[in-house]
């Protein structure tokens, strides 16, 4: 009984020390298409999960923030900073103690942009944890206690590539406004090209890669996979696609899609449509409550495990820190 008490009190010595991130991390949450139904309660079981097992996550290991990778709000966004939904989609949903100070990066995807993307925006001056501050913008940290730093630049693809629709083509044709979608990619262009960090992240709605429902963007294997392998980007972060996925190419580029927040979709109809080789995990359960992504980047590394909203551990990767150019 002694051994027992004595191996209780050291486990509860080193909980908080892992808690406080023993070793210098920064921790984040990457979910997508969380943002629940147009109609009471206004979010779904799979949301409603997914903020549950996010928060003991949080609790457990620790995280700096979320990322928000689009679709903040099913079916057709906001309409203006002071719609409902705000409250009863998000912040009534992760309102979990271990959540109400960590700070949510926001990127738009295509059904917010049915909506007002501009009030998304707006509500960064309301909301203490909500950050959105233009359609795309960079973040930059450091690792604690480190020199190590990482950049992520935030993407609006539905900008950049044009609007889908879910029910006809899965394809976006065209931006509505071409000079502002050249402005975010020669934007993009420069900011890469200067990118000195030791991890470079991008994060937009739309896949370059999938082999889900949607498949791959036509438009982003055009515009921006070229980019991620000559400015040597770690990885892309996405949603869209409502399953989970991690897909790696030739160059090592790592492709995150978590867009299981709120649905779940077990198509694989585009898989002949990624090269071979590049898929390495597929989690689209229909019986699932869906899941996130949660990231931690080292000195050394970085990591994404894939976590069920049951709060199974279901598919784990690492991707190294950039040589310095």
């Amino acid at each position: 009984m002694d051994m027992w008490m004595a191996l209780l009190f050291l486990q509860a010595l080193l909980l908080p020390s892992l808690a406080d991130g023993a070793t210098p991390a920064l921790r984040f949450v990457a979910v997508g298409d969380w943002g629940g139904v147009p109609n009471a309660p206004f979010h779904t079981a799979r949301e409603m999960a997914n903020a549950k097992e996010i928060a003991r996550t949080v609790q457990i290991l620790g995280a700096n923030f979320i990322l928000s990778l689009g679709d903040n709000f099913y079916f057709t966004g906001v309409q203006d900073v002071n719609d409902k939904r705000f409250q009863e989609t998000f912040e009534d949903v992760f309102s979990d103690r271990s959540l109400r100070n960590v700070p949510w990066y926001v990127l738009a995807g295509n059904h917010d942009h049915l909506g007002n993307v501009s009030a998304q925006i707006a509500y960064s001056k309301i909301s203490k944890r909500w950050n959105f501050p233009s359609p795309f913008y960079r973040l930059r940290f450091k690792i604690p206690r480190t020199n190590v730093s990482v950049a992520i630049f935030m993407l609006d693809t539905v900008t950049l590539c044009g609007n889908s629709d879910d029910f006809l083509s899965q394809q976006p044709d065209r931006p509505r406004d071409v000079k502002l979608a050249r402005t975010q990619l020669s934007w993009l262009k420069k900011q890469l090209a200067a990118a000195r960090e030791d991890y470079v992240l991008v994060a937009g709605h739309y896949p370059v890669w999938s082999i889900a429902e949607h498949g791959p963007t036509h438009c982003l294997v055009k515009q921006l996979r070229p980019l991620l392998a000559t400015y040597r980007v770690t990885a892309y972060l996405c949603g869209h696609d409502h399953n989970l996925q991690y897909l790696q190419d030739e160059n090592g580029v790592g492709y995150v899609l978590s867009g299981a927040g709120n649905f779940m979709d077990p198509s694989k109809r585009h898989q002949r449509k990624v090269p071979n080789g590049y898929l390495r995990f597929h989690y689209g359960a229909e019986d699932s409550l869906g899941g996130f992504a949660y990231v931690e980047i080292s000195s050394k590394e970085m990591t994404v495990t894939y976590i069920e909203a049951s709060g199974k551990s279901l598919f784990k990767t690492s991707l190294p820190r950039r040589a310095r150019p």
